[in-house]
Order: structure tokens, then C-alpha cells, then sequence
């Protein structure tokens, strides 16, 4: 099943993308008045996950180049979790996530890295079948990026969808040491468990050892924001979880729905977010 509200082929955002480019302008919407876009290296590469090993695991990472002489890292870096039907590539293409961050970084915002893997469709948590794609990103992703020069010990993530629901799992079972601030766009998420779905969730303990309900005062003294499309179908479900979120929280309900549109809109304030906690 895709993402509630759209469909798959609109949001992977299919296109050829070259293993490294750098992105050095502005960007569709830039002012004019805006200083020259930071230049951003994307890297990219797959590996053999041996907690998904049916298909080779693709990731990619983009990361802030020196800028006015400062430093040229080892950046802090921000996980992006993918929703249903995408892939690690799915935030580059279809959300230019690359150069909102340049942007980002030549306002004068905390320069910090993206990266991104693919999780299938797992819904970002151990499931019968043996996939284990939070094990993934612990054990395997996190010492990948640590040998390409990325912070590990300075640590985000985010997600859309199910990949927002994956961000706030992954942050409320405190299974990344250094994580400092989780955000949600439209998450995926449920307080019942809903026996007519096998997609997110194997059986009724599954859901129970998985309910992010549940979990909720595990985030209380984390950084975090969530963002819900006013037109988007998951927008009650979405409140209810917030309604209960204990400590301060960032984000809101403004107008838009399930799809790349609205993601791109709020995607700037997101980074932001992400970037004050990486500081």
C-alpha cells in the first residue's frame, strides 16, 4: 500500500541522479536578494545490508562544502526516513532537499549533512520476515557515514509518512546514542491496531511493542517538531498523537495534503529546526 493520499509514481520522483554532483544555485523560488546558495557535494553508493540482504541497500548523502573560509566539517548529520513506494532518493528529487539545505547553509544556518537510505517497505522496525531496518541504520549506516567524515555523535532524523512515523519510533526507543531533535512530516500513525493491515505491522504485539502512543513520554525531553497537512487524511490522527506529547514541541497544521507540494513547503522550516538542534 503507498502513502495515504499519493501515489507511488508521484512521490519516488523517478529520474536519473549521477553518484556526485553539487548543487550551486539558488534553486527554484530563491529571491534574488538572497545570498549565492552554498555549494552541496551529494554522494551516493548501496551495500549489502545483512538486515535486509533480498536487495542491495542504496543511500545517498549531501554535505556542506567550506564556506567564507570556515570549516569543512566533520559535519552533524540529519537521517531521512523515506515514505511507502520511495527510496533514499525520494528527498533529493522529489523535495530538493540538497538545495534547500544550501540555502539553508548561505543564510547562515548550521551547515549539517542529509543523508538517506532505503528501508522498502518495512515501516522502519523489525518485522517477521527478518528485516530489521532500524538495526540497519544503527549498525550498518551510522559506521558507514562515520567513515565518509560525518559527526555521528551530533544526530538528527526525520521522516515523511512512514518514514515520520519511523523517525519518532526510532527516536522514542532511544536506539541512537547522540540523537538531539526528531521531526515528523505527516506521520503515519495510529492509536488502534487495525487487524485488516499486514503493511505496518505484523499482529496486535507487533503494534503494541511498536505503539509510538505509547512511547510518547520517551520523547519528552527530546527537541521536536511535527507538521500535518490541513487537507491530509491523516490530519486527526496526527492531532490526537500531538495532543498527548509531553515537553515542548515545534510544528503545526497549515494548509496543504499528503504529497510532495506540501512536503516542500514546510521542508525549509524542518531543516531549519534540525539545524538550531545540530548546533
Amino acid at each position: 500500500m503507498g502513502s495515504p493520499g499519493i501515489s507511488r509514481r508521484s512521490l519516488l520522483g523517478l529520474g536519473a541522479v549521477a553518484a556526485a554532483s553539487v548543487a550551486g544555485c539558488a534553486g527554484p523560488g530563491a529571491s534574488s536578494q538572497e545570498p549565492p546558495a552554498a555549494p552541496i557535494a551529494m554522494r551516493s553508493g548501496s551495500f549489502t545490508s545483512r538486515f535486509r540482504p533480498q536487495e542491495p541497500t542504496g543511500w545517498s548523502l549531501a554535505v556542506p562544502g567550506s564556506t567564507g573560509g570556515g570549516p569543512s566539517g566533520p559535519w552533524p548529520v540529519a537521517l531521512f526516513l523515506h515514505g511507502t513506494g520511495a527510496d533514499h532518493r525520494m528527498v533529493f528529487d522529489e523535495l530538493d532537499a540538497g538545495g534547500v539545505l544550501a540555502r539553508h547553509v548561505a543564510r547562515g544556518g548550521t551547515p549539517f549533512a542529509i543523508a538517506a537510505i532505503d528501508g522498502g517497505e518495512s515501516w522502519w522496525h523489525r518485522r517477521e520476515s527478518g528485516t530489521d531496518t532500524q538495526a540497519m541504520l544503527v549498525e550498518e549506516f551510522l559506521p558507514l557515514l562515520a567513515g565518509r567524515g560525518a559527526d555521528t555523535g551530533r544526530l538528527a532524523v526525520f521522516g515523511l509518512s512512514m518514514g515520520g512515523f519511523g523517525a519518532l519510533l526510532l527516536a522514542s526507543q532511544h536506539r541512537v546514542p547522540g540523537l538531539r531533535a526528531v521531526a515528523a512530516m505527516s506521520p503515519a500513525v495510529w492509536s488502534l491496531y487495525d487487524a485488516g493491515r499486514s503493511d505496518n505491522f505484523d499482529s496486535a504485539a507487533d503494534f503494541a511493542a511498536n505503539d509510538i502512543f505509547a512511547l510518547r513520554p520517551e520523547l519528552e525531553p527530546l527537541p521536536k517538531r511535527i507538521d500535518c497537512g490541513t487537507a491530509d487524511n491523516l490530519l486527526f490522527s496526527v492531532k490526537d498523537y500531538v495532543k498527548d506529547l509531553p515537553g515542548e514541541h515545534e510544528g503545526g497544521f497549515q494548509a496543504g495534503g499528503h504529497d510532495g507540494g506540501y512536503w516542500r513547503s514546510i521542508l525549509p522550516d524542518v531543516l531549519a529546526f534540525l539545524g538550531k538542534n545540530l548546533t
